[in-house]
């Protein structure tokens, strides 16, 4: 029993409990400790971290050999039949379909019976280094695995729809379960067991990185541990440079006639569906494309579908424009959702990205991530845009921006402006123009982010508060107003719009806006003159089409927007200037814990003094704010997310604080956003966050960890570290937390939205603390801020994690391998 407790108890010894601490004691921002005592904290630590890592990597080995038995066990009866007059599979067939199998299981099973009583009669100066050493010269065996592994598969599935016999056997094969598991066997198919030796060498490579990341680089271990890492990449990258290299773009070849001007992906509506379109300017010509599908490793190239000389080209007023088939626009909530999907693959992919996970994973991640932006760059656009041949027919595109029409249109009118001719191109001619698009074009990639490079910014991720002040330069009197867009999922979209202030040509709207952003990096400020003709009404979307008087976008520079204090700019459009103020407010920046000056209260009041004053398990505010949103809020759309009334907040804290009497009526007659508002509140004000400045460092290196049994055994230890008040209230969050969630389809609020929100308020440091933790206060989606919505994520992930069971199995093994 004592050495089990001190295998789990690496924090426990490392880490001083500084939760006794009396109330207002300070709890050091410069530490008591001097720097060799700091250092061999450190280290202690360290190896204490290897023994979680080790303990998670040897229960997943344990479940893999069980995973290679299951595989070889038909192998010996398939061959005793192979010689028979009723052969299941010949034994050419078997050597294909089991190669190497036996081979590899001997090394695995060697290698954990050398490291599992290591791992279990614990030493801080114990050397395993020279197991994965010997284990990374053996992967010449995984090297022939691989170059069969595909014959391997070709030859089951055919042995499959030729053998009925073999057919049941590869559909249902049994899989130990590991020793401490309930679960005496599972049933897998023997493509997805074919399947785990790939994943293995991935495995012990990211378990290599986390034994490394924690051993000192005195110990005897590093320069084996350092050895076997380098083996084992070296062996990574040689099955997987078949990975095709980026391709270089072509330059424009300088001294044509005819130039490209302006290129991009528009969504044109053709015979009644949405069909996206390359579409290229020239100096005298629109042309209208798409790319050809192509054989593999053929040139790509761009089927003309359409084009009008510009000398042709008008843009039909209002009235003029033929009415054509209504556009079907998709309801916003369905955009939303799609939104919130995407947002959970990103998410994913940041996970697999950090966890340096299976490139065949991440791919499978990114593709699916790529269709569902793909959807919505088709489906979100709804401002007409239509272009009219005046020998011929019109051509009807969908925008989701206004500032993107009147680009194109200006673009196009500037070049009309000099002296061009009507022309018809030759089927060679109009062969050799598109065939020049692919070189020339300055767009590759669609719009979606699933196709940036890693390298870009990922943008901002908060709430941009802008005041549109006023605007002048008008020549004469107008009804004006402004729009602000931004961009979010690749595109630019509408997010507010000021009032009309009429007849004037110095408008002071003075107006504030909050805007969420996902991801944005620039915001647009459009100022139209609104136009109350009716007869000016587009046939195609049945609205009044308003003038727009200037246009302007500035880049959201991280740097100069993340100040508390507002950032006064002017953006000049075509001789206007419009003033206006921003400030940027992250979804951390709002947490400030300052221990509350009066005990008696709740708010910034440690947890354990209160549950210990009320004599319960979870704070009273905590269990109210609760059952009332689950009563009436938990399909309000974006719950926790939408923000209460500020003086409801600051009035429900004040009762809560006093503990009125009153407080059960004031909850069912206040606004659900606003309770939401106060629990959020509660748990920002916290004088330490609920799963505490001690083991903040850890809960960061535990989600780091690449390997999925090391992360369980580490994140689950972690939990069973904290007070258990702070526990009870974090289970108890978690599964409220988990049925919000289930109302994902009403609320629009899924666990990933709820982490975001959440992640950072319940893990985020104290001031004293943070300072160590955030490399740039101002780098708001930080990688820390990530880190701490991947930690909650991880456990809304989780199943249901009851407290007694927690404290009950002192170690806890994943068997989901």
């Amino acid at each position: 029993m004592e050495e089990e407790e001190e295998a789990i108890g690496y924090l426990d010894k490392v880490l001083e409990d500084e939760d006794d601490s009396e109330p207002g004691t300070p709890t050091s921002p410069g530490s008591p400790f001097s720097a060799s005592e700091k250092g061999e904290r450190d280290a202690g630590k360290g190896l204490e971290m290897r023994k979680l890592v080790l303990s998670g990597f040897l229960a997943s080995e344990e479940i893999y050999i069980n995973q290679l038995e299951a595989l070889l066990l038909p192998m010996k009866p398939l061959k005793a039949t192979a010689t028979t007059s009723q052969p299941v599979l010949t034994l050419q067939q078997i050597e294909t379909i089991f190669y190497k199998i036996q081979d590899i299981y001997e090394i695995h099973k060697e290698f954990y019976d050398s490291l599992c009583p290591k791992v279990q009669q614990w030493d801080s100066n114990i050397t395993m280094g020279h197991l994965f050493q010997k284990l990374a010269s053996q992967l010449g065996v995984y090297k022939a695995f691989v170059d069969n592994y595909k014959i391997a598969l070709e030859t089951a599935e055919k042995c499959s729809q030729s053998n009925y016999q073999f057919q049941k056997i590869s559909e249902e094969l049994k899989v130990k379960g590991p020793k401490d598991s309930k679960e005496s066997h599972t049933s897998v198919t023997m493509e997805a067991l074919l399947y785990k030796p790939i994943d293995r060498v991935t495995r012990s490579t990211l378990v290599l990185h986390d034994l490394l990341k924690h051993t000192p680089a005195d110990h005897p271990d590093y320069p084996l541990l350092q050895d076997a890492l380098r083996i084992s990449q070296n062996f990574l990258s040689s099955i997987n440079e078949d990975i095709d290299p980026r391709r270089t773009a072509v330059t424009t070849p300088k001294g044509e006639t005819r130039q490209l001007i302006k290129d991009g992906f528009l969504v044109e509506l053709s015979e009644g569906s949405r069909k996206l379109r390359h579409v290229f300017l020239f100096t005298d010509v629109l042309l209208c494309a798409k790319l050809k599908k192509t054989a593999v490793g053929k040139h790509q190239q761009y089927d003309c579908k359409w084009y009008v000389p510009l000398a042709d080209l008008v843009f039909p007023s209002p009235e003029e424009s033929e009415h054509c088939p209504q556009v079907h626009v998709i309801p916003d909530h369905e955009l939303e959702d799609m939104k919130m999907k995407i947002s959970a693959i990103k998410s994913e992919v940041q996970k697999e990205k950090a966890n340096k996970g299976q490139s065949r994973a991440i791919e499978r991640l990114k593709k699916k991530m790529f269709e569902n932006e793909f959807w919505l760059l088709l489906n979100s656009p709804a401002i007409p845009f239509r272009i009219h041949n005046r020998n011929g027919k019109s051509y009807l595109f969908l925008l989701s921006s206004d500032y993107e029409r009147s680009e194109w249109r200006e673009a196009i009118q500037k070049l009309q402006k000099k002296d061009l001719q009507a022309f018809v191109l030759s089927s060679v001619e109009l062969q050799v123009l598109t065939g020049s698009c692919f070189k020339l074009r300055t767009v590759h990639n669609i719009p979606v982010t699933s196709n940036k490079d890693d390298d870009e910014s990922p943008g901002l991720y908060g709430f941009l508060h802008v005041i549109v002040h006023s605007a002048k330069g008008f020549k004469q009197s107008a009804n004006l107003y402004c729009t602000l867009e931004v961009d979010s999922f690749g595109y630019f979209v509408s997010k507010a719009k000021t009032r009309v202030f009429r007849d004037t040509t110095e408008p002071q709207w003075n107006e504030e806006f909050e805007i969420e952003l996902e991801g944005s990096q620039s915001l647009r400020i459009l100022c139209y003159e609104k136009c109350y003709d009716k007869t000016k009404l587009n046939k195609d979307n049945n609205e009044i089409v308003d003038k727009i008087m200037g246009k302007g976008q500035i880049q959201l520079d991280p740097q100069a927007v993340q100040t508390k204090n507002w950032h006064m700019d002017v953006i000049e459009m075509n001789g206007i200037k419009v003033e206006f103020s921003m400030k940027f407010t992250s979804r951390d920046m709002s947490l400030k814990r300052t221990p509350s000056k009066k005990q008696t209260g709740v708010f910034g009041v440690k947890i354990s003094v209160v549950t210990k004053r009320e004599r319960s398990k979870v704070p009273y505010i905590v269990r109210q704010c609760i059952e009332e949103v689950e009563k009436r809020g938990i399909e309000e759309v974006g719950i926790y997310r939408i923000s209460g009334v500020a003086t409801d907040i600051q009035a429900l804290k004040a009762v809560f604080d006093a503990n009125n009497k009153d407080i059960l009526v004031m909850l069912s007659d206040m606004d659900i956003n606003a309770i939401a508002g106060t629990l959020k509140l509660y748990f920002r004000e916290l004088p330490e966050p609920l799963l505490t400045d001690r083991l903040y460092p850890a809960f960061m290196e535990g989600i780091a960890l690449s390997d999925p049994a090391a992360k369980e055994n580490c994140m689950m230890h972690l939990l069973r570290s904290l007070p258990d008040p702070n526990l009870i209230t974090f289970l108890f969050l978690l599964e409220h937390l988990k049925r919000v969630a289930e109302k994902e389809p009403i609320n629009k609020m899924s666990l990933h939205n709820l982490a975001t929100v959440f992640g950072p308020t319940l893990l985020r440091p104290s001031e004293g603390e943070s300072k160590g933790h955030l490399t740039l206060a101002s780098d708001i989606w930080s990688h820390d801020v990530m880190a701490q919505v991947q930690v909650l994520l991880y456990y809304l992930q989780h199943p249901p994690i009851s407290f007694t069971e927690l404290k009950r199995n002192t170690l806890y093994f994943s068997t989901d391998v």
